[in-house]
């Protein structure tokens, strides 16, 4: 058993209950004093003291933070209002933590009983003092860091669930465990994955509803079959299990649900490709109904036409599910994209609400997914009530009201050439959370104005744990800095404050690039969101007038929240640059120019911490070895490199800044670099990659690796002014 590392158990041990320091020669009339002070003094609530009484009555005591959204609606607003528009001027830091990894740190706090929980990469556990921001204790999960491999978009955690006197999180490599919330120490712990052959991942915060830890996975891009899953909080006993698509039909069907499911996918082949549907972030909860809701992915592959040949919808892919969270049986469905070919993941933030429409008091959920459409829907019946672009997004003109389907373009669908599609892969709205302020009735969205080219590929080879499957060609960006300029300028952000009820923009603040952060709002009319480019900032919720900023030291994509102690009120949001943005498109994520530097940061009303200067890691070029290959074999080194190594150390070796750039190898890494792909450096993180490639393989890609190098240094030479550039040592 894993056990927490406690900073605090020294002085428990050692100090008694009014702060004296007791030994072992104190006499019996000492230790009778002491049980009786003991007796007399008001018990101390536990830490973590949680059930869904408090969850569902959380806006009587608004100065907690108890469960992931907040709420049970995940509306992420806050009743707060001592920091509002009038003095949000005046915020400043009141205590910085730093992280273990710097990696994507993707989580939202928990603040609940005097004690803020908070996760970092690797599902790496701290217990801080949300006043101080001191450490407690801290539980390392011991995730074995080459398993990064094994997941798509970094080895990010997004938080913890408390229940109870517990804590619990999801490890990257699958695990759900319980931590004792005063301690840290492990309760038990379950392995929630059912093949271990397979690249499972888990990644999502849990929920816990009716005594139930609900827990999702992720692995869609690499040939797995989703399910969610719920355990007992005290046992941790599995009580149900729901697939989100259907398995090998010649096996037992596990439900009537996938029963229907599995008339929608055509072929011979789906459920060997895994099918996907991972339910790896999104879900909400309706007490009064007793509905759980959980958003489902997107489909493995990604192309369709490998996946389900003949056609079909593929039910639950990209789908809105509702479930009872006692049994896990399924009640309603509505699917965002039908047939899905374009990443296009429902697994974007589930806010419920209740709205007027049409002079109606309606019980609705909102989404805002992947594929640009904004969706208001029943959540008593699933029946949708209206949906409109909240993005530029060509692949559909519109949905129809009628039959609840988009009207898709033919133009996007890439069966037989390639198509530049928006949104694209990386989505009008990704997994950083929006919220919903009942206040101003606005939806506040970090939107995202992006493309992608896809080119399909029919013969990809799918075997082998860790290896992506997409029926499409790799990502590759031009290799001209000039061009990749051009490129980069497709891709803008925007906080976007939408009118669900009217379904358009009430206003927006645009940025230079997408991956900006979550959102908070609060009932002092502010709105709080993070930047790529490694600013935190304030709006006014009703206009969108910036109102302040601070400076964070790296991008910024988790959601923040805040909380009171002793009347004083907090701002906390989660700093470090990561995920699929940086990892997988690389130079594309060049212009936020942040390098991924992981905190926790807290603010208040004159706050007079400092942040120390942001980490510069601009170096000189190393001495490069000379290309000895010819153009053949440089070309199949970056098709493999490609393929292989660029969803991580960027398309063409161009780092997004997370893991090295591999342009700025040095001599010896160079000498090193096959036993580096054979796993030399996996407990770094670096995962060994021999089982895919032949040495001659891992030499033709070492060469384009060298080559992209000496285009660096060409392109530094040709510009005097600039003697350095900048990389990541990971």
């Amino acid at each position: 058993m894993r056990h927490a590392i406690t900073l605090a158990a020294l002085a428990f041990a050692l100090v008694g209950c009014d702060g004296a320091t007791t030994t072992a020669s104190q006499g019996g009339k000492d230790a009778a004093k002491a049980s009786t002070a003991a007796t007399q003094a008001p018990a101390k609530k536990p830490f973590a003291d949680v059930d869904g009484a408090r969850i569902k009555a959380a806006d009587k005591t608004p100065g907690d933070w108890v469960s992931h959204g907040r709420t049970y609606s995940e509306q992420r607003y806050s009743p707060l209002d001592t920091i509002d528009t009038g003095n949000v001027g005046k915020l400043g830091l009141a205590w910085h933590y730093k992280l273990d990894w710097d990696r994507a740190t993707e989580t939202t706090p928990v603040v609940a009983d005097g004690l803020m929980i908070v996760t970092g990469a690797y599902s790496i556990v701290s217990a801080l003092d949300p006043v101080t921001g001191k450490e407690v204790w801290k539980y390392d999960p011991e995730v074995p860091k080459a398993y990064a491999r094994n997941g798509c978009c970094d080895v990010a955690n997004r938080g913890v669930a408390v229940w109870q006197g517990k804590v619990y999180v999801g490890s990257y490599d699958g695990r759900l465990i319980a931590l004792d919330a005063q301690s840290g120490d492990e309760v038990w712990e379950v392995d929630t994955v059912v093949d271990r052959d397979l690249s499972y991942t888990v990644t999502g915060a849990p929920r816990i509803i009716n005594g139930k830890v609900i827990i999702g996975n992720g692995g869609a891009e690499l040939g797995v079959r989703g399910y969610v899953t719920a355990y007992d909080a005290e046992s941790g006993d599995q009580v149900w299990r729901f697939y989100t698509v259907p398995g090998n039909p010649t096996d037992p069907v596990e439900s009537e649900a996938m029963k229907m499911a599995m008339k929608t996918w055509s072929g011979d082949q789906w459920w060997k490709f895994g099918g996907g549907g991972t339910a790896w972030d999104a879900m909400a909860y309706d007490p009064e109904l007793n509905l759980l809701y959980i958003g489902v992915g997107n489909g493995s592959p990604w192309n369709r036409h490998v996946r389900s040949p003949g056609g079909g919808d593929n039910l639950f892919l990209s789908s809105i599910v509702a479930l009872d969270p006692d049994t896990g049986k399924y009640k309603w469905h509505y699917q965002t994209t039908p047939a899905d070919n374009w990443d296009y993941t429902a697994t974007q933030s589930i806010i419920l609400a209740d709205l007027s429409i049409d002079g109606k008091q309606r019980k609705v959920l909102m989404q805002a997914p992947k594929n640009g459409f904004f969706y208001v829907i029943d959540r008593k019946t699933g029946e949708l009530l209206s949906a409109e672009k909240f993005a530029p997004a060509n692949w559909a003109s519109h949905v129809d009201m009628e039959t609840g389907r988009p009207v898709e373009n033919p133009e996007a669908d890439w069966k037989d050439k390639p198509a530049m599609v928006s949104p694209g892969a990386i989505g009008a709205h990704n997994w950083q959370p929006m919220s919903y302020n009942p206040q101003t009735g606005l939806v506040y969205i970090p939107q995202q104005e992006a493309v992608a080219y896809y080119e399909p590929d029919l013969d990809e080879d799918f075997s082998g744990k860790g290896n992506w499957h997409m029926g499409s060609q790799p990502i590759a960006l031009p290799e001209n800095q000039e061009e990749l300029s051009g490129f980069q300028g497709m891709y803008k952000g925007n906080l976007l404050a939408w009118d669900p009820v009217k379904q358009e923009e009430a206003w927006r603040q645009p940025f230079d690039t997408i991956w900006n952060g979550g959102t908070l709002s609060t009932a002092g009319e502010l709105v709080f969101q993070g930047t790529a480019d490694g600013r935190f900032v304030a709006y006014n919720a009703k206009t969108g007038e910036k109102l302040w900023e601070h400076r964070a030291n790296s991008g910024v994509m988790a959601g923040p929240m805040t909380y009171t102690i002793d009347g004083e009120q907090y701002v906390t949001v989660a700093a470090g640059w990561g995920g699929a943005w940086p990892l997988a498109l690389g130079g594309l994520s060049e212009p936020a120019k942040v390098e991924p530097e992981a905190r926790i940061l807290t603010f208040k009303l004159g706050g007079k911490a400092e942040l120390p200067p942001p980490q510069n890691r601009t170096v000189a070029l190393p001495e490069l070895p000379e290309v000895t290959a010819d153009e053949a074999t440089i070309a199949e080194g970056r098709q493999m490199y490609n393929a292989a190594c660029g969803t991580c150390h960027g398309p063409n070796v161009q780092s997004g800044s997370v893991v090295p750039d591999l342009r700025y190898m040095t001599p010896e890494e160079h000498d090193q670099f096959a036993a580096i792909v054979a796993g030399a450096r996996s407990q770094q993180g670096m995962p060994a990659f021999m089982d895919r490639f032949t040495p001659e393989q891992v030499t033709a890609i070492h060469q384009y690796v060298i080559k992209r190098a000496h285009d660096l240094k060409a392109q530094i030479e040709s510009a005097p002014s600039q003697q350095a550039a900048n990389r990541s040592d990971g």
